[in-house]
């Protein structure tokens, strides 16, 4: 895999976001290897259990777009909402099932705007899908989808929180 190639369309489609959009949901965004992938995460703080190094945090939620060997080898990129170990999320007191039970339920009004999407994972995965891997269409994809995700994050939001102490 090329990582220099796919980092470097990463980097620009998240670099096309506008910073005030972010600003406005609380959000943030990385590009970085994970796990021999190229991934964009778009995350908010205050989903960890550790605000202050929320990419290392143990449990949090986090909506996720990448490329890796085996999905260039399927000719697909990648994209899932993580919820994980939210036991972990102090401020909360959150069953992982239920949670994700929840978070579906609202997912299903926007289903139709994300391709090929499935919600029937583990509590872990609240959803996953894939797009063509198209490598003129890298930039433009990528940004599609954490434009999406924007759209949708507050769902994070409001079923979170049902589940604060």
């Amino acid at each position: 895999m090329d990582y220099a190639f796919y980092l470097r369309k990463f980097h620009q489609a998240a670099s096309e976001i506008p910073e005030e959009k972010l600003s406005k949901y609380g959000l943030k965004i990385s590009v970085d290897t994970v796990l021999e992938s190229v991934a964009l995460k778009v995350y908010k703080p205050e989903w960890t259990g550790e605000p202050q190094s929320p990419l290392d945090a143990e449990g949090r939620i986090f909506f996720s777009v990448w490329v890796n060997d085996k999905t260039i080898r399927e000719n697909k990129i990648y994209y899932n909402i993580h919820a994980l170990k939210l036991r972990a999320l102090k401020v909360y007191k959150i069953s992982s099932r239920e949670f994700a039970q929840n978070f579906r339920q609202e997912f299903l009004k926007y289903h139709k705007d994300w391709p090929n999407v499935k919600v029937n994972y583990g509590p872990l995965t609240l959803m996953e899908g894939w797009l063509d891997l198209k490598p003129d269409h890298i930039e433009k994809d990528v940004y599609e989808l954490a434009q999406r995700f924007l759209n949708i994050s507050s769902i994070i939001d409001s079923v979170l929180e049902q589940y604060k102490k």
